[in-house]
């Protein structure tokens, strides 16, 4: 019989981060989202392939305060545990208040108030490991660049550590030694974590000792996951990996990669991938065998499907919005309703613009997609210098806006580029009265903007994706399609949403 083979990534688009837990027959995964709401999506699924999003562990303002959060700050680097029936989420608000975790019985939530683990040096990148004695064992990054990975007992019934962090492993000499995760086997703990920074220097690498303490001995074969060597490769800035066994004792990873296009330049963001892990004679993980990851791999099982990629078509229906979508930090209270005009998506617009930190009526989803069509109909009638539209949103100082506006002549549809904090007019053009549809037709390298009335759609432009790519518009998120209004009183309704990818 011919294996099964999976795509990788199995989390398209921005999911960095992962972290991953099996309990029975289900396997749970968590990634960062950093300044968007609600936060630390959650997913499960019985093949570690074919991932159903049942979630988010942070869904009230009380777990996660993100007013004047700057792109890319927010939530970082979580870690799902399961310990005696209760699911632990353990991370970092590096914007304001620094590690905590939150606990629950159900997945799907809802979550408990955050427990913050108070420490007089700053860290990152929480991790929890339960040993066999019933100690639990609070594991982080401390120190920076130069830094390494600190350790702590932690009495998680109190909501507290037993001590200040103490160094334990600077890892084999790659900057920022970040991401631990510590795990129990056999006699051994094995420490893995990340280095060289999450970028296209990025590796997983791995040490062990007879105490959660140390002295930590490094994997001879170190890097144990790099593409630092492979330039070409389609895959790159592998690293900040988590591992997890099934039921029958085989061991995979889950990781971070991006997918660049044109070259080395990634607008999709980090995603998640996924790999088997061997363990040698002499006790030590590869990831295939140090082979490397690749865009189709071999199923771990019979179960997983090749690698659908489902289209979203969002009518509004319902008493709440879809898991797929987010606001850019906490949304106003009131800016959006599904009740108040039945079967459309209404927002309310406030001050301010794209271009700030002040809360706004934005409701976006992750482009997952190099090829893919976001289109929707919106019903708008603008008063001043209101506006409603979509967004291609990179962060506040790069995003492109294609919208409904006013002007001396009446409405008009806009297509504005923002890059490097320069704003520019794209294309101005009169429009007559009644709904309009807009849509947005992305490919590798470009976005090309249309909109119709009742007709043909017309393109307003092409702009391309590389402006919005990490490598240009900075950060360590990946690009959101978003609805948005903007102005006070600004009243937008949106009928539908269609995000449909293309073959790639």
């Amino acid at each position: 019989m011919t294996a099964r083979r999976f795509q990788n990534p199995v989390l398209p688009g921005f999911y960095p981060d992962p972290s991953v837990c099996r309990v029975g027959a289900d396997y749970y995964l968590v990634t960062s989202s950093f300044e968007y709401f609600p936060g630390v999506p959650i997913f499960t699924s019985q093949d570690l392939v074919s991932w159903r999003q049942i979630g988010h562990c942070l869904t009230r303002e009380s777990q996660l305060a993100l007013a004047g959060v700057k792109a890319s700050q927010g939530i970082f680097a979580p870690t799902l545990r399961f310990h005696a029936g209760t699911f632990y989420l353990v991370t970092t608000n590096i914007s304001g208040g620094g590690n905590f975790f939150v606990t629950t019985r159900d997945p799907a939530g809802p979550w408990s108030d955050p427990v913050w683990l108070k420490e007089s040096a700053w860290g990152m990148d929480p991790s929890l490991c339960f040993d066999d004695d019933g100690r639990a064992y609070f594991t982080r990054h401390g120190g920076g660049e130069q830094g390494g990975i600190y350790q702590a007992e932690v009495d998680l019934g109190r909501g507290a550590l037993l001590g200040e962090a103490q160094l334990i492993w600077s890892g084999t000499g790659g900057i920022w030694p970040e991401g631990p995760h510590l795990y129990r086997r056999g006699d051994y703990y094995y420490l893995l974590i990340a280095e060289g920074g999450t970028g296209y220097d990025h590796s997983v690498t791995v040490a062990r000792a007879r105490s959660p303490w140390g002295p930590f001995e490094p994997c001879p074969r170190n890097p144990i996951l790099t593409h630092r060597a492979r330039p070409e490769h389609p895959i790159q800035a592998t690293g900040h990996a988590d591992l997890v066994d099934d039921a029958e004792g085989r061991s995979f990873c889950v990781f971070l990669g991006i997918r660049p296009s044109g070259g080395r330049y990634h607008h999709l963001g980090r995603e998640t991938f996924l790999a088997s892990v061997d363990w040698d004679p002499a006790g030590w993980p590869s990831i295939r065998g140090d082979a490397g990851v690749e865009l189709e791999l071999e199923s771990p099982s019979e179960l997983s499907p090749v690698g659908a990629r489902t289209a979203l078509r969002d009518d509004f229906v319902g008493p709440a919005l879809g898991f797929a979508w987010n606001f850019v930090r906490n949304p106003p209270p009131g800016s959006w309703s599904l009740s108040e005009r039945p079967s459309f998506l209404r927002l309310h617009g406030a001050p301010g613009s794209l271009d700030d930190l002040a809360p706004k009526a934005f409701v976006g989803r992750r482009q997952q997609h190099f090829r893919c069509t976001v289109s929707t109909l919106l019903e708008f009638e603008p008063e001043g210098a209101q506006e409603a539209g979509l967004c291609v949103r990179a962060n506040e100082e790069n995003h492109y806006d294609l919208f409904v506006t006013s002007d001396d002549a009446g409405r008009a549809i806009v297509l504005r580029a923002r890059r490097l904090a320069q704003t520019e007019t794209v294309l101005c053009m009169p429009i007559g009265p009644g709904a309009i549809e807009l849509t947005i037709q992305a490919q590798a390298s470009s976005y090309e903007f249309f909109w119709s009335q009742r007709g043909v759609p017309r393109s307003l432009g092409s702009l391309p994706t590389r402006a919005l790519s990490t490598e240009i518009a900075g950060g360590f998120t990946g690009v959101y399609f978003a609805m948005y209004a903007l102005g006070a009183s600004a009243l937008a309704d949106f009928d539908w949403f269609d995000y449909v990818p293309s073959a790639e």
